[in-house]
């Protein structure tokens, strides 16, 4: 057989093997509209922390004769961060180190986490911030609590603080619900791409 037969047969092989069925069930992505709505969650929860910071540092413009407990300015800033920080987490839903234990870990790493080890926290999270937000909203309109600090105001309620407040406060409405959209997706693609893990051997 000459070069260019041999050449001709394998690529008709190459053609005929792509083109066979395999059995095997397609392995599910991570969507692009997640990897948005991940990135969206971090960003929706930044204004407020930066509110409250300002408001640490005396440039909110609310407030600024308020006395500070020891704890209190410590207590807000580390409110931010950990706000942050869990905000950040919901990369994990659409990142390899959400699935698989990074490398980075001593004795677990390159194990496959379990669904319910991200599939839980995720939905509790979600729920307990929806809750929370939506004790705010409705504390704000009908005054369940009374306010704590000193001159009976807890929050500005008119001028450019107030219209601050409500501005940088309003996109945590969205972190509740974009985080449990997103673990509902998380949790299809698992299962998804566990389904078709377990197909494989069956189809060899």
């Amino acid at each position: 057989m000459t070069t260019h037969a041999r050449d001709s047969a394998a690529a008709t092989a190459a053609e005929m093997s792509v083109g066979a069925p395999t059995g095997r069930k397609p392995v599910e992505p991570v969507p692009r509209w997640a990897v948005r709505v991940a990135h969206a969650i971090p960003l929706c929860v930044l204004p407020s922390g930066l509110w409250r910071v300002a408001l640490v540092l005396g440039l909110s413009g609310y407030d600024a004769d308020y006395h500070w407990a020891a704890w209190e300015r410590p207590y807000v800033i580390g409110l931010s961060v950990v706000s942050e920080g869990l905000a950040l987490l919901a990369l994990g839903l659409v990142r390899p180190w959400g699935e698989v234990v990074p490398r980075w870990v001593p004795g677990l790493h390159g194990r496959r986490i379990p669904i319910p080890a991200v599939v839980i926290p995720a939905a509790l999270g979600a729920t307990l911030i929806m809750m929370l937000c939506a004790y705010t909203v409705l504390n704000q309109i009908f005054g369940f609590v009374e306010p704590l600090n000193e001159n009976g105001d807890g929050f500005p309620t008119s001028g450019p603080a107030a219209w601050a407040l409500w501005t940088t406060y309003a996109p945590l409405l969205a972190w509740g619900p974009l985080l449990a959209i997103l673990t509902v997706a998380y949790y299809r693609r698992r299962r998804a791409n566990d389904a078709s893990a377990a197909a494989r051997p069956e189809a060899g």
